[in-house]
């Protein structure tokens, strides 16, 4: 690969970190597809030694380039993305791999078809921590920003993806117990803050 041959990959993929998701972050403000992206790989760094069985730099890498469609269409949310979406977003990227360099166009080309088919232990890990990632991300943003849908959302997004694994299926337990304890707590709020108010009428 050449200087210039990078550079314009560079270009392309720089887009993901201008490319707003639907989750926000914990300070207030609305997550990039990149920035999801870095934790997901992250998510997957720490879990090296959960799964030693898996060749977990495979997977990172899965999670690197599994939204770069995204630089091309945007980010839709889970629950209003389509197959008409994911196939315009899907050929949208296959084109743009095809222009890649021989050793990046053959490693993207297959990693996205295992990525796709998710047949194997490290696509369908990467699968996994997809789901939990945003649901993760989902519990640290402020509960104003969620929409209705997403209080019963929370729970079930990703229980498919992570049954396979009881390792991952603790941790879908702790997002859980997460989730209700936020819940809870704005609930108390809320009463709390409606209390004091009638006192000082």
């Amino acid at each position: 690969m050449t200087p210039e041959q990078l550079l314009q990959i560079l270009d392309v993929t720089e887009k993901l970190k201008c490319s707003p998701r639907h989750s926000w972050t914990s300070n207030g403000r609305r997550e990039s597809v990149a920035e999801h992206s870095w934790q997901l790989a992250l998510m997957a760094m720490l879990l090296t030694d959960t799964f030693p069985e898996l060749d977990m730099n495979r997977v990172i890498r899965m999670c690197l380039i599994h939204d770069l469609g995204e630089a091309f269409t945007g980010d839709i949310p889970a629950f209003e993305k389509t197959s008409a979406h994911e196939q315009t977003e899907e050929e949208q990227l296959r084109q743009w791999v095809d222009t890649l360099p021989e050793g990046s166009r053959s490693e993207f080309r297959d990693l996205l078809a295992e990525m796709k088919a998710r047949q194997t232990p490290e696509a369908r890990l990467y699968k996994a921590l997809d789901k939990m990632e945003a649901v993760i991300q989902h519990d640290q943003a402020d509960l104003s920003t969620w929409l209705p849908l997403e209080y019963d959302l929370q729970y079930t997004y990703g229980a498919e993806q992570v049954a396979f694994s009881p390792w991952l299926w603790e941790l879908k337990q702790a997002v859980d117990r997460r989730t209700t304890e936020k819940i809870e707590q704005a609930h108390l709020e809320c009463l709390e803050a409606s209390t004091e108010k009638e006192q000082e009428e």
